[in-house]
């Protein structure tokens, strides 16, 4: 039945501000008026709205103002370097004090977070193959950390990726 995510969305305080940050994300913009702005995300898949309003004021919380944006594992790799090039800053997430790209091996997949205009939660997130013995591993790993646990695996020594 459910395929994907069609939609989601997100406050904003002043509507062309955060046009031209999402443009310069590489979103195209769909449509807008003078409240509202949809990008896609993939054309014709899914898109995001942009509302202007006082609701851009709500506390952060990750169910209400926070969405992650599908990358490859390789541009996840280069993540923060992209960021850099088009003026954007990575911030850490949650108790981490590293803005770089970190892998959550028992969720499966990997990310870098960083914040639109209006504080917005934004990440770059893909997903990665995780062996069965590594699955139990909590902690969030750098990425460094997770290719040389992949290297040293029985996973690898597979002859799998």
């Amino acid at each position: 039945m459910i395929k994907g995510i069609f939609e989601a969305h997100l406050p904003v305080k002043k509507l062309g501000n955060s046009i031209k940050f999402y443009q310069k994300l590489g979103l195209k913009l769909a449509w807008s008026d003078e409240e509202t702005a949809f990008f896609w995300i993939e054309e014709g898949r899914s898109w995001l709205g942009l509302w202007e309003g006082e609701e851009y004021k709500t506390s952060y919380h990750p169910s209400l103002k926070h969405i992650a944006f599908r990358v490859a594992y390789e541009d996840l790799k280069k993540s923060i370097s992209w960021l850099e090039s088009i003026e954007v800053d990575a911030v850490p997430f949650g108790s981490r004090t590293s803005i770089d790209p970190f892998v959550r091996p028992y969720q499966g997949n990997a990310s870098v977070y960083f914040e639109d205009p209006d504080g917005n939660s934004l990440e770059l997130m893909c997903y990665i193959e995780v062996p069965n013995e590594l699955k139990h591993i909590t902690e969030k790993l750098s990425l460094e950390d997770w290719e040389e646990l992949i290297v040293n695996s029985n996973f690898n020594k597979e002859g799998k990726p």
